[in-house]
């Protein structure tokens, strides 16, 4: 016959009430959305991949966020501090269209849609980006019949927003001036 929990040794005692915590922790609904804030360090991370560029090169990003954009060391640092803002959506988007514009296969390409669509696009995605109204309809249309410009319209607008609000705050960042020294 069982003796119940105090029967079990020492360590899967430990174990059940690690367990439980955690499961009651899961279950519990939060307060409000900051719980659901992860923090991110104030000064954005390195990027630890790409070559870093040239104080010469980093400074024609200032005037060209396409070349920012190319750029793998550019493109890392620029998310860095992006995600260090909470606006780093906007660059996952520009990403994940430029993927999407490379894709072959229209099986892949109707999946990725989908997903993009489904993480930027719809009202109360994830990681929405903020398109107006007529930008996010004509997406919608797009994508009845999806092709390598179904999201033109729209990476074209948050390309523009990033140009002209996050852009000029970049070159103004820390991280930036630390680059072009």
């Amino acid at each position: 016959m069982c003796k119940g929990l105090a029967a079990l040794p020492h360590t899967c005692l430990e174990r059940a009430k690690e367990i439980k915590t955690k499961l009651g922790t899961l279950l519990q609904k939060p307060d409000s959305a900051i719980d659901f804030i992860i923090p991110y360090p104030e000064k954005p991370e390195k990027p630890a991949k790409a070559q870093k560029p040239s104080p010469e090169e980093a400074l024609q990003w200032r005037d060209s966020l396409e070349k920012l954009l190319q750029n793998p060391y550019g493109l890392a640092s620029f998310r860095s501090f992006l995600r260090s803002e909470f606006s780093e959506e906007n660059a996952e988007f520009w990403v994940a269209c430029e993927d999407y514009k490379r894709t072959k296969s229209p099986v892949k390409m109707a999946e990725k849609a989908k997903r993009i669509y489904e993480e930027f696009i719809q009202t109360e995605a994830p990681k929405e980006v903020n398109i107006d109204h007529f930008t996010k309809d004509m997406t919608m249309k797009n994508l009845v019949e999806p092709s390598p410009s179904s999201f033109d319209m729209a990476q074209k607008r948050i390309f523009a927003l990033m140009e002209k609000d996050s852009l000029p705050r970049f070159v103004r960042s820390e991280f930036y001036q630390e680059l072009i020294k």
